[in-house]
């Protein structure tokens, strides 16, 4: 079993950056995979990132390419989405996922074991 925790949303504007963390209890974290993903009000929740057991692999959205980047760190359980030069249309609750098959990047919701509560970022414009 493993319990997720998010922190780090808030309120930014435009253009601004924040960095969400996930802690994770479990002596098993460092062999799952990790992803984040977001759901915006009316909307299904879609993918943003993952990263693999051992960070050898990384998948990211079209949508979020280049300005977000996830990191884990196994020693601290916790795994981290930095997000820069926020937009309005990111604004969402962004949930962290863990999947027992720590050696892929998987991109859908099915794939994944467990969630965190999930935390708003609002991007102002």
């Amino acid at each position: 079993q493993v319990q997720l925790v998010e922190s780090g949303g808030g309120l930014v504007q435009a253009g601004g950056s924040l960095r969400l963390s996930c802690a994770a209890s479990g002596r098993t974290f460092s062999s799952y995979a990790m992803g984040w993903f977001r759901q915006a009000p009316g909307k299904e929740r879609e993918f943003v990132a993952a990263i693999s057991w051992a960070s050898t692999m990384t998948n990211y959205a079209d949508s979020v390419k280049g300005r977000v980047t996830i990191s884990r760190d196994n020693a601290k359980n916790t795994v981290y989405l930095q997000m820069t030069n926020l937009k309005p249309e990111d604004t969402a609750v962004y949930y962290c996922a863990a999947t027992a098959n720590g050696f892929g990047v998987p991109t859908t919701t099915p794939r994944y074991d467990y969630w965190g509560q999930g935390t708003q970022v609002t991007v102002s414009s």
